[in-house]
């Protein structure tokens, strides 16, 4: 089998020359060219370390015969955007990366590639990339920071900063937190969007078995790439592709992880987008499918107690994938050339999980205090639900693990706000009150890129009372630490003029969790028939007229010219 970039040096004369040029060697010429992507950067703990990642796996390649070049593609913060338009940025910012993937892959001719990422757009977008490219891959995510003193996490800051507007904490105490969250490199130590993409990179077998989510400080983090390095030379000599490894069936597996761990509702926008490029077609409907009697057996903040270092102390991807192996299809293949099934029996040979728990056994814990068995889960239906009906007829997200039982069944007073700045002030200002549905709004794809509702959810969910007799309703969408009454994705969005655009203050909404249903069901705190409430948003929608594009260039107007549907994935087309 002739190497790619055997191939393309034979088309391209200047080629050999212009890699001399930077200190490739004349042997390097003729060894598998393995592009090592990743998206180091200062942008925040998620990549400032990945460098070394980056060499290990570089090192990994030529002790395995390859000669690895280095690719970069910085991606952002959430944390860092948060509070301020940078946020709007966000979900673009995935597309962007998956696209510069493309264009390194595709103008240079590769044999294999080796991604390194860690965090929330990151990791979804090398993963976006890589299916779209179709080389021979393998992914290393950059692991999981540290927890500080008492295990304090960064998604407790929102709630502490919440507590502290209402004079709950001093300013003092804020300022501690602040200082002491994130104590080291690594994905931020909760199961939110970056921790869950991590996973779902594993549960794809795009990943060496139990190699997500490693803590970033750990030795073994750093073995992995290097191994991940050797595998990717394998791979180039094998030919074998990334369209060959994940199929439909390993989109399945990753949704019943994500079930199994109460991952996050950015998922949604994620493995669809993820699955488009592999040439499938993943709806919200097969979420909420697979989740409906799925076994949920995670105990790690936010839904849970530990952080997500702990993740790995109880054994990982793997563990999880052993209590639901009756649900998974474990002929699906895997970046080792094995099946899942296989990587999973060769783990249990290895040792591996006696050398998680002695980290465990440091704590006083077992493997059953962080994953529930099979048999004692936390939930028997999933985590996340898609509801519908006249206020979102194309489906909303939401992630009931998270929502206080009293929310299940609901009616609610409308009480719109055209942007989360607004809703948020409302709230500490204490003019929302129970039985209050906050509606955030033009905060969609082509509203203003989607950004995520994350000060307002912990507002709503750090107060004792309104947490348990309000809801959030936005077509924007939330952090993956969010929890609480909060529903996201609302489709069609605002700015396309969907439902949610033609709510007024005091309508009625009616929310049924179990039932699946988000319905306006009132008009000015009056009950109506389905035909009336049908008739007055008709009327109402004559005198709507959409407002002016919050973003009239730049990447921004390209995104909410091009976005897709939440529901859809949210992705450029």
């Amino acid at each position: 089998m002739e190497l790619n970039s055997q191939r393309v040096r034979k088309l391209a004369p200047e080629n050999d020359p212009l890699k001399i040029g930077m200190g490739w060697t004349v042997e390097d010429l003729d060894k598998p060219q393995i592009m090592v992507e990743s998206t180091f950067g200062d942008s925040h703990p998620g990549s400032a370390h990945l460098d070394k990642l980056v060499e290990a796996a570089v090192r990994g390649i030529s002790d395995e015969g390859g000669k690895g070049a280095r690719y970069y593609a910085t991606d952002i913060c959430d944390g860092i955007a948060q509070g301020h338009d940078g946020m709007n940025y966000s979900l673009v910012s995935r597309d962007m990366i998956a696209n510069m993937i493309e264009i390194h892959g595709n103008s240079t001719g590769f044999d294999a590639a080796v991604y390194i990422a860690s965090c929330d757009k990151s990791v979804p977008g090398c993963l976006m990339g890589l299916g779209r490219l179709g080389l021979p891959s393998i992914f290393i995510t950059g692991g999981v920071m540290d927890a500080g003193p008492d295990l304090l996490t960064l998604e407790q800051i929102g709630a502490y900063s919440a507590m502290c507007a209402r004079g709950e904490i001093t300013e003092e105490k804020l300022d501690y937190y602040k200082k002491h969250a994130c104590p080291s490199c690594g994905a931020c130590s909760f199961m939110g969007t970056a921790s869950t993409m991590q996973i779902m990179a594993e549960a794809l077998g795009l990943m060496l078995p139990g190699t997500a989510l490693l803590p970033a400080t750990s030795k073994e983090l750093t073995e992995a790439a290097y191994e991940a390095g050797r595998q990717s030379v394998r791979l180039a000599r094998k030919g074998l592709k990334a369209k060959d490894i994940v199929t439909m069936e390993s989109f399945e597996n990753a949704i019943m992880v994500h079930a199994a761990i109460s991952g996050s509702t950015n998922s949604l926008l994620h493995i669809p987008a993820i699955a488009h490029e592999f040439g499938f077609e993943i709806d919200s409907d097969t979420f909420d499918r697979m989740h409906r009697g799925a076994h949920y057996l995670l105990d790690i903040r936010p839904a849970g107690r530990w952080p997500a270092q702990f993740f790995y102390y109880a054994g990982g991807v793997p563990a999880v994938m052993e209590e639901i192996k009756s649900q998974l299809h474990l002929d699906a293949m895997t970046v080792t050339g094995k099946t899942l099934g296989e990587n999973l029996e060769d783990l249990r040979k290895s040792g591996y999980y006696e050398k998680c728990e002695k980290y465990l056994e440091k704590w006083g814990l077992k493997r059953t205090d962080v994953i529930r068995t099979f048999d004692e889960p936390i939930g028997t239906n999933g985590t996340v639900a898609i509801l519908k009906g006249n206020l979102a007829p194309e489906g909303a997200v939401v992630k009931h693990s998270a929502v206080p039982k009293e929310m299940f069944e609901a009616v609610l007073r409308a009480r719109p706000f055209d942007c989360e700045e607004d809703a948020l002030a409302a709230v500490l200002a204490h003019d929302i009150k129970p039985g209050d549905a906050v509606i955030i709004r033009y905060e969609g794809p082509k509203g203003s890129g989607m950004p995520e509702m994350f000060y307002t959810t912990e507002a709503i969910s750090s107060d004792g009372e309104l947490g348990k007799t309000i809801a959030l309703i936005t077509d924007g969408r939330f952090s993956g630490a969010s929890k609480g009454p909060a529903i996201g994705h609302v489709s069609p969005e605002a700015a396309e003029g969907g439902p949610i655009a033609l709510l007024e203050e005091g309508d009625l909404i009616e929310i049924s969790i179990p039932g699946r249903r988000l319905n306006i069901i009132g008009i000015n705190g009056e009950r109506k028939s389905p035909e009336e409430v049908s008739k007055v948003l008709e009327e109402r929608r004559k005198a709507w007229k959409p407002k002016a594009p919050r973003y009239p260039s730049g990447v921004l107007s390209l995104f909410s010219r091009h976005a897709v549907s939440p529901m859809k994935g949210g992705y450029m087309e």
